[in-house]
């Protein structure tokens, strides 16, 4: 893995959580056969030409909103559940 890739894609995506996230599975997608989406070198790994793809945003991703704790209070609860010996006799 080269250094210059990993800093180059940490400007693009600026969690390095999330960086591990969207590495780990192109270099999955690479492993399965799908095509590089930007010009490589046969030397690299499948890690590096991930990282590239990314630092020359051609891979991007989208954060999803998770509803704050606050807003589950205005849901309606959730029905009980049965035990098995309730269903069984319905």
């Amino acid at each position: 893995m080269k250094q210059t890739l990993v800093q180059d894609a940490l400007k693009v995506v600026h969690s390095p959580q999330v960086l591990v996230n969207i590495i780990s599975k192109r270099v999955r997608q690479l492993g399965q056969g799908f095509r590089p989406l930007v010009a490589y070198d046969p030397k690299l790994t499948f890690m590096d030409l991930a990282l590239k793809e990314v630092a020359e945003g051609k891979l991007g991703f989208e954060m999803i909103e998770v509803p704050s704790a606050a807003g589950t209070s205005t849901k309606a609860p959730l029905p009980a559940k049965k035990s098995r010996k309730a269903a069984a006799a319905a």
